[in-house]
């Protein structure tokens, strides 16, 4: 009995970036493409509409971005692959824990992407090699050192644009006691000036800006 074709949705704001991903499936007999969305809002309702076993999700997308539509996807049954430019810590992270199944770079190959909704389908985790080698260096970092609440204040300053005198007279406290605030931020951010610890901070929500 010849199988029925994996039933897919390609989810993109981007018209060409969405065209060239079917163009790029279209000679798989294996995989059909049942549906397409502009944004993660219309990717739910075509599925709860198709009931897709995938859906090729880009990650900024307007109305409702691809982790908040993962979120709503996951819970249907449809399993949720991530096709996206962009390859940060913090990018990468929100859609694992939004329930994504796999996350892929645009640069990937027809076949690697053929693959990897294959493999989605049966329930495994696919992730992109640049994916993968920022995970798995993610977890051998050394565990993350939390910042007091005076660092953080200290840092909130620095983030308002504020000078090390300045920051002492907003928070009550010497220059040098400031100083010291910072040395031991830099250590704990594992950066070496005042920008890239406000970078650093942001990223992994230390501050709410």
């Amino acid at each position: 009995m010849t199988e029925q074709p994996l039933r897919v949705i390609v989810v993109d704001d981007h018209t060409v970036m969405r065209a060239g991903v079917v163009a790029l499936l279209a000679a798989d007999p294996a995989i059909t493409i049942v549906g397409e969305a502009g944004d993660g809002r219309e990717a739910v309702d075509l599925v709860r509409r198709l009931a897709p076993d995938v859906a090729l999700v880009d990650l900024r997308m307007p109305v409702l971005d691809g982790v908040a539509a993962t979120a709503e996807i996951v819970p249907t049954g449809t399993r949720v692959l991530i096709l996206t430019t962009y390859d940060t810590d913090t990018d990468i992270e929100r859609a694992v824990e939004a329930g994504a199944i796999g996350y892929l770079l645009k640069d990937t190959t027809r076949e690697q992407l053929a693959d990897a909704i294959r493999a989605a389908a049966r329930g495994e985790t696919v992730l992109a090699p640049r994916v993968a080698e920022r995970l798995v260096a993610r977890m051998r970092r050394p565990a993350q050192v939390p910042l007091t609440s005076r660092e953080t204040d200290v840092l909130n300053a620095v983030a308002d644009g504020l000078s090390n005198a300045e920051i002492g007279r907003r928070l009550v406290i010497a220059e040098a006691t400031v100083k010291t605030h910072l040395l031991r931020i830099f250590a704990k951010l594992d950066v070496s000036d005042r920008t890239h610890a406000v970078v650093v901070a942001l990223e992994r929500g230390l501050l709410v800006r």
